[in-house]
C-alpha cells in the first residue's frame, strides 16, 4: 500500500511503514512472531495487538485460564500505542463531569470519576509487578486553563470534582493559580490556572507496550504478527477468521483494534467512530537557558482546556514533547504546515521557545465516538473496544480488564462506558467533511472563548 493510511479510505493499515517516533529511537522492537499456518482453534481470539487486545488477552490468560490468541495485522509497535505522547492520565472524553452528572446524574459520575482513576492505578501496578522499564516520569497532571473564560468552567469543574466525585479511594486534585503555576511549574503565556492531578504520569509508550507484550506472551496467550484478519464468518459455535489463506476459529471474538480498525473489520463497529489524526514532535534537547527562560521546571504531564488541545511534557533527557490536533486527511499528514502551526502553538505559548528545532515527527489516529465517550461492548460472542478519545494510554488498561470479566461472564460496573451501544455517525461519507468544518469552528471558538 504506498498511499498513507487512512481507517476511512483503504480496507487494511497492513504494509504500511511504522511511525519514525522518538520512541522508536529508543529500543528496539523485538523478532515478531509469525503469523498463523495453519487451522486453529481458540477460546478467544483477539484482533489488534496494542494496549487494550495485549491487556484484554493477559487477563483472560492469567485470571480465567482460557486459550487466547491476538492478531496483530503488522507487528507490535505499528498503531497508536507506540504514536501517542505516552500521557498515563485521567481522561474522561470530551464530556466534563458536571455535563455527565446533568445527563445520566452523579452516582453515575462518580463511577466514571472511579473508573478513570482505577485505570491510572493499574497501568502503575502493572509496570511496578513486572517490572516494565518505561522511563516513567514524576506523578502530576496539569489541565490548563488557556484564557479568561476557560478559567472560569476549569474552575468551576475543580470544585464539582473535589466536592462530589472525589472519595477516600480516589487520589486528589488541587486547583493551582497563575501565580502557583509560574512559580513551580512553568511560565506559560497562555496559562491562566491548571486544575492538577496527582496520579497521573508521563511514559515511553512503546516501551510500556513491550512490557505489555513480554507479560501477556508469558501469561501463555498466543501471538501471530503480521497475521491480517481479511474475513469474518460468524458460525452457530463463534467464529471463523481467515487469516493469510488459513482459516482459524474461535469460539468468542474482541475487536480491539481502536482507530486502525479498518471501514471493513465488522458491521458492529463500521460507521461509529472517527479517526482522528494527531501530530506531535520532539525537539532537541533544551539547553539550561531555554529552560530558564521558558520557566520549565516539571516532568508532569501537561493539556490545555483547548478543543482543540495542545499538549505536552519534558522529557528524562530534557527533550520537549509537544503535540495537537493534526492534518483531516491522512494524505496531508506530512505536509509542513501542520509541524509549523505546532511550533506556532508552543510559540504563543513560550515565547522563547519560537526557533525551536525538532529531531522527531510524526503522527497516529486516536478514534472518537459521537457521544465523546469510550466504549467497551460485549453481546455474549462478539466484543469491542472503541473510542478512548485520546486518553487510551490509561484507560486501555481498565478497558482490557473489563473486557475480559465480560468475555469470563462476570459482571461489570452499571456504567454507560460499558452498558451503550456505540452510537451511529449520520451521513457516514461526508464525516471528514464534517471534521474540516468542526475544525474551522474550533480554531475561532479555541481563540475567543
Amino acid at each position: 500500500m504506498n498511499q498513507l493510511y487512512d481507517p476511512l479510505q483503504h480496507p487494511h493499515c497492513q504494509g504500511q511503514t511504522f511511525a519514525p517516533s522518538y520512541w522508536a529511537s529508543t529500543i528496539e522492537l523485538p523478532m515478531a512472531k509469525s503469523s498463523v499456518t495453519s487451522q486453529q482453534q481458540f477460546d478467544v481470539a483477539i484482533i489488534g495487538g496494542g494496549y487494550s487486545g495485549l491487556l484484554t488477552a493477559y487477563h483472560l490468560a492469567t485470571e480465567y485460564h482460557l486459550d487466547v490468541c491476538v492478531l496483530e495485522a503488522n507487528q507490535v509497535g505499528f498503531g497508536a500505542s507506540a504514536r501517542n505522547a505516552g500521557f498515563v492520565l485521567k481522561g474522561s472524553g470530551r464530556l466534563s463531569y458536571p455535563q455527565m452528572t446533568e445527563k445520566w446524574g452523579v452516582d453515575v459520575s462518580k463511577g466514571i470519576y472511579a473508573e478513570f482513576s482505577d485505570a491510572v492505578n493499574r497501568v502503575e501496578q502493572l509496570i511496578t509487578k513486572h517490572d516494565i522499564a518505561c522511563d516513567k516520569q514524576e506523578n502530576g497532571y496539569l489541565k490548563i486553563a488557556h484564557n479568561q473564560n476557560a478559567l472560569q468552567t476549569l474552575n468551576a469543574q475543580a470544585e464539582y470534582i473535589q466536592t462530589h466525585l472525589q472519595s477516600s479511594s480516589t487520589p486528589p486534585c488541587q486547583w493551582l493559580n497563575q501565580d502557583e503555576l509560574s512559580a513551580h511549574y512553568m511560565k506559560n503565556q497562555q496559562a491562566y490556572g491548571a486544575l492538577r492531578y496527582s496520579d497521573s504520569f508521563g511514559v515511553n509508550p512503546l516501551k510500556l507496550l513491550l512490557g505489555y507484550r513480554t507479560a501477556m506472551l508469558e501469561s501463555g496467550v498466543t501471538l501471530f504478527e503480521n497475521a491480517l484478519v481479511d474475513n469474518i464468518t460468524e458460525t452457530a459455535s463463534g467464529f471463523q477468521l481467515s487469516v493469510n489463506g488459513c482459516q482459524l476459529s474461535c469460539n468468542k471474538l474482541v475487536i480491539a483494534g481502536n482507530a486502525y480498525n479498518s471501514k471493513l473489520t465488522h458491521k458492529a463497529i463500521n460507521n461509529r467512530y472517527l479517526p482522528i489524526l494527531s501530530s506531535i514532535f520532539v525537539s532537541k534537547p533544551l539547553t539550561a537557558q531555554q529552560l530558564a527562560e521558558s520557566g520549565l521546571q516539571t516532568n508532569q504531564v501537561c493539556m490545555d482546556t483547548r478543543t482543540l488541545k495542545y499538549y505536552y511534557r519534558l522529557l528524562p533527557d530534557n527533550r520537549l514533547l509537544f503535540g495537537g490536533r493534526g492534518a483531516v486527511y491522512a494524505k496531508h499528514q506530512n505536509k509542513s504546515v501542520y509541524l509549523t502551526n505546532l511550533k506556532k502553538g508552543l510559540s504563543d505559548c513560550f515565547p522563547s521557545l519560537g526557533n525551536i528545532e525538532h529531531d522527531y515527527y510524526w503522527n497516529g489516529f486516536i478514534a472518537a465516538a459521537l457521544d465523546d465517550m469510550p466504549h467497551i461492548n460485549f453481546d455474549g460472542k462478539l466484543g469491542f473496544i472503541l473510542g478512548y478519545c485520546g486518553a487510551g494510554v490509561s484507560f486501555s488498561a481498565q478497558a482490557g480488564y473489563r473486557m475480559a470479566q465480560m468475555v469470563a461472564g462476570k459482571t461489570v460496573p452499571n456504567l454507560p462506558l460499558y452498558n451503550t451501544p456505540l452510537p451511529y455517525l449520520p451521513f457516514p461519507h461526508f464525516r471528514r467533511l464534517g471534521q474540516f468544518a468542526y475544525y474551522q469552528y474550533a480554531q475561532v471558538k479555541d481563540r475567543f472563548y
